[in-house]
Formats: structure tokens, C-alpha cells, sequence
């Protein structure tokens, strides 16, 4: 039975006047609809003339039954981040540049409307978790919807390392990096490192080196509930750094182990009815179109 909304928290980076606008746009209309509406309170500064009840990011899953992101698939990594273990729902309005996730056009609020009616989808995403220890001290940890990236310093150069899935030695390794992608983040940054596109409902996570040394070194995809342990090289001139959707860095001291597997959480991702996967792949990345054939 779909889930009915009382409180609904919005969540918008303004950095341009058409996410003002549409946060303007959004909130209007929901107050139209009797709906009780509750600003984040950087979204709210940005607005300047705002005047509805406003919270600060990591209380909005304590407070609301639905999370409305105004931007693009970023600001919806951003806002996940904040609310995920509250187990809260939540619907993307695009103003990005490609919108993967956020798939709401600025100019069909009406479908937030249904949504709020109880006429929508609901998709959930597993999340990974990385974990940095160095000997048997955990040293960082963080969570990823997209993806766990291992990459250089400031100054670009091969990292060795080696890789065990489930304590079975894969293989060593000497590239540029890493990037252990979830299906969500298999249409972001390990796309434009070759991986492949991995539908959102598989449960598999792949793996992707980064301008691998040896040329035979290819993405390899895996089970989702494998555990992924990376080693890093005592032989390494300086330290990698690790970071989860891009959101800060973690350095990675050489003989580092990092242990990546899926969070227990997941995140709940609301579409409009007529959402279709594959419709998005072909406007996202301009896949060409269907052939017509004459008669």
C-alpha cells in the first residue's frame, strides 16, 4: 500500500536562479495543496524571503515523511547522505545536467501532485560502506550510493595494490586507481572510467581500475553481498586517498586494508508512474532512436 506524506522537507543547492525559481515553483504549489512544507535551513538562507519552518540538514529524516531534492543527481547524493539511515523517501526535481536520479521536470510539478496522491514507484538502492584500517585500527569510514574511489594525491601516479573478494586473492595491481561502483553509480564516474551500465535492480557492484598498467586488466562485475578488500602496497611513494561520491577524501597510508561492502540501509527513490529506465539511458546519453520501417 503506497505511503501516505504529512511532512514534506525541501532540499535545493542554489547556484543558479532557474534551482530559485523552481524551489520557489515547489513550494508555492505545495502549500496550494494544504501540504505541510519544511525548508532546510541552507536551502532556506538562499532563498532569502522565505517564511516557512525551517531545519537543519541531518534533522530533516526526524521531522519529515518525504525529502523533495531541487537540483541535480549531486544534490540527491548530497541529501541521501543526510537522511539515509532515517529511512526516509526521496523524490528529485531536475536541474542538473543529466539527472539520472532526479527525473522530475521543473515544468510538471502536477506530478508531484499524483505522487503525493499516492500514485508513484518506489525504487530502493543499496549503498556501500568503506572501511580504512591500518593495523586493526579503524582509521575512516564512509558511505557511498554511487561509488568507493580509490585515486592518486594531488600529483597523479600508479598506486599498488591488491584486491581479495570474500578473502579470494583476485589480483594485483598497478594503476591509477580504482572505483568499486554500486548499479546507481555504474551511469556516473565508473561509466566515464569504461565500466558498464548495471540496471538499478541487480544486486551486483562492479569493479573498474583506472589506466591499469597491464592493458589486460578489465571492470569486473560481482555479487552485491561480497565483502571487497583492497590492500595498498608498502611500495607506494605516497599515500592514495579514498573517496565516497566524491564527498571529501580519506588518506590511505601505505599497508592500508579497505574493507567495502553493502550497507544494511537503503535508500527509498520515488518515480512518477510512467518512469522508464531505458527512456532515461536514451535522453541522458543520447542513445539513438527507435528505427521506423515503412510498409
Amino acid at each position: 500500500m503506497p505511503r501516505s506524506f504529512k511532512k514534506i522537507g525541501i532540499i535545493g543547492r542554489v547556484r543558479n536562479a532557474g534551482v530559485k525559481e523552481t524551489l520557489k515553483a515547489l513550494t508555492n504549489y505545495l502549500i496550494g495543496l494544504k501540504q505541510d512544507v519544511i525548508i532546510e535551513t541552507e536551502t532556506a538562507e538562499s532563498l532569502n524571503e522565505c517564511s516557512l519552518p525551517t531545519i537543519a540538514r541531518d534533522q530533516l529524516g526526524k521531522h519529515c515523511d518525504l525529502i523533495i531534492v531541487v537540483g541535480g543527481d549531486g544534490s540527491l547524493l548530497n541529501a541521501a547522505h543526510a537522511v539515509i539511515d532515517a529511512n526516509i523517501p526521496i523524490l528529485g526535481i531536475n536541474r542538473g545536467s543529466l539527472g539520472f536520479l532526479t527525473d522530475i521536470h521543473p515544468t510538471e510539478l502536477e506530478k508531484v501532485h499524483a505522487i503525493l496522491q499516492g500514485k508513484y514507484n518506489l525504487e530502493e538502492r543499496f549503498l556501500l560502506t568503506a572501511t580504512i584500517r591500518l593495523d586493526n585500527k579503524v582509521i575512516g569510514q564512509s558511505n557511498a550510493l554511487n561509488e568507493v574511489a580509490i585515486i592518486p594525491d594531488s600529483i597523479p601516479h600508479m598506486i599498488e595494490f591488491e584486491i581479495y573478494i570474500d578473502n579470494q586473492f583476485v589480483c594485483s595491481q598497478d594503476s591509477d586507481g580504482l572505483i568499486i561502483a554500486t548499479p546507481t553509480g555504474s551511469t556516473a564516474y565508473a561509466l566515464s572510467g569504461g565500466g558498464p551500465i548495471l540496471h538499478p535492480e541487480l544486486d551486483a557492484i562492479v569493479l573498474v581500475p583506472m589506466f591499469p598498467h597491464t592493458l589486460s586488466n578489465r571492470p569486473i562485475v560481482v555479487d552485491g553481498n561480497r565483502q571487497i578488500e583492497i590492500i595498498i602496497s608498502q611500495k607506494n611513494i605516497t599515500s592514495p586517498r579514498l573517496t565516497c561520491d566524491g564527498q571529501g577524501y580519506i588518506n590511505v597510508p601505505q599497508g592500508s586494508h579497505i574493507t567495502i561492502q553493502k550497507k544494511p540501509e537503503r535508500l527509498h527513490l520515488i518515480h512518477p508512474l510512467e518512469y522508464n529506465y531505458y527512456e532515461a539511458l536514451r535522453s541522458k546519453l543520447h542513445w539513438g532512436k527507435k528505427l521506423q520501417f515503412s510498409e
